[in-house]
């Protein structure tokens, strides 16, 4: 019981330390500390007998392991967006979507323009960069709670676009060596996942700022808020061709190269941006430069909170924890969801969470005779319902470094369009394949 009680208070602490602003890094190395020793864990390796775990060993297994499995999906993601950002591609996309979107549809025009880039695979964290100056410029002019910015962006970003069939973000490659899927796994059904999840999103949204505006909230302008640069774009269908390039390219090679084809199809990616862009790119050494720290920025934060799940992984309590959810009585893809979403919210991490539970889950679930498709699809978008806890480096990162704002101003919007949206989004997935889809 002491090793459950530490793995808890080591969760709690963690979403505490990172909500009062320390630093992820050392956020999650202090509490997988505590957890290791509330758990019996040797801290070093000169500690442990032969044979035994230790916290450092572990933690730097779980964190290295991350970064060698997927630094150059995430470099080369950082490196795609970072060029469609300098070359001015994201902006026309951008701008094009919110042309004729509309000022009265401000919230929608960022949430639109979000999912585009995501879906077309640019980074997360290169998103809200790229599209936070323009957020800034529609919400100022249309009068809305700036708050609210981080939720808007973050809906676009990492719900209904992060998890679908089709995507090329790692969320929805992550299974596939695992169950042996696609990244199309179970399509027909994750479409109308999707598009409940946009439109119930849309609505929520809105009902949500519109409470703010009926409470007497207004935009805040601040002295640092940025200005957008007018600047001659490329036109967006130039603009937008890398990003069918990689949509293409991942389609074409999904089923020869397996998790290998989105490498290819960024670096595809990559290289159209560049030949198309050459003019307005100038000297791209720096935006190779700035994409290649992005990438460490953002696989970083990840490999952290995947270093923390890997030293709960080694203590009893985690063992516990797992035989509760791997034994759930009735249907096997329910159990599998309450399993990977609490793991993905221990880990702070959709990716990172999937990284641990699927090695133990998917033999234990497919021995069951549960069909992989369905499984790969309900991980995917469960990864994604409880992953933005407070400690989530995406969450830190948009609410903090991107939008300069508080947890205690933005969070609650966030959660609400992070967490409840896909959980709905999840029940809707659990019907269809119930209906035999």
């Amino acid at each position: 019981m002491l090793s459950l009680s530490g793995l808890l208070v080591g969760l709690i602490l963690l979403m505490v330390l990172t909500m009062r602003g320390m630093n992820l890094f050392l956020a999650s190395a202090l509490c997988a500390m505590l957890v290791a020793i509330t758990g019996g864990l040797a801290l070093a390796p000169q500690l442990a007998a032969d044979g035994q775990a230790d916290a450092l060993g572990a933690y730097m297994r779980g964190f290295s392991g991350f970064i060698a499995n997927w630094f150059f999906m995430f470099l080369l993601g950082a490196v795609f967006g970072k060029l469609m950002e300098d070359s001015g591609a994201a902006d026309s996309v951008s701008r094009w979507i919110i042309s004729h979107l509309g000022m009265r549809r401000a919230a929608l025009a960022v949430v639109a323009a979000c999912a585009v880039l995501t879906y077309g695979g640019v980074s997360l964290f290169v998103v809200a960069f790229s599209v936070y100056p323009m957020a800034v410029s529609l919400f100022r002019q249309a009068d809305l709670p700036r708050r609210f910015i981080p939720a808007t962006l973050a809906f676009g970003s990492v719900t209904f676009t992060m998890t679908s069939a089709g995507s090329p973000e790692i969320q929805n490659w992550i299974p596939i060596p695992y169950l042996g899927t696609s990244h199309l796994a179970a399509w027909q059904a994750s479409l109308v996942v999707a598009i409940f999840m946009a439109v119930f999103g849309h609505f929520l949204l809105s009902w949500l700022i519109r409470r703010a505006l009926a409470r007497g909230e207004r935009f805040q302008a601040r002295a640092d808020d940025p200005e957008l640069v007018e600047r001659r774009l490329p036109h967006p269908g130039m603009a937008g061709l890398p990003l069918a390039i990689v949509l293409i390219v991942a389609f074409l090679w999904h089923d020869s190269l397996g998790t290998s084809a989105l490498i290819l199809a960024l670096a595809g990616g990559c290289l159209a941006a560049w030949l198309l862009q050459w003019r307005q790119l100038g000297h791209s050494g720096g935006a190779f430069a700035a994409g290649s720290i992005g990438a460490l920025v953002a696989i970083g934060n990840t490999a952290a909170v995947v270093g923390f799940g890997a030293v709960a992984q080694a203590v009893p309590g985690f063992d516990i924890v797992v035989q509760a959810l791997t034994h759930m009585p009735g249907n096997g893809l329910l159990a599998a969801a309450v399993a990977v979403s609490v793991i993905a919210g221990m880990t702070g991490s959709a990716s990172g969470g999937q990284v641990i539970a699927l090695p133990i889950l998917a033999p234990h679930f497919l021995a069951e005779g549960v069909n992989p498709d369905q499984l790969h699809r309900v991980v995917a978008i469960s990864s994604g319902v409880l992953d933005s806890l407070p400690h989530n480096g995406y969450v830190v990162t948009t609410i903090r470094a991107i939008c300069g704002e508080t947890h205690r101003a933005a969070y609650g919007p966030m959660a609400m369009m992070t967490i409840l949206v896909p959980l709905l989004g999840l029940a809707l997935c659990f019907g269809l394949f119930a209906l035999g889809w």
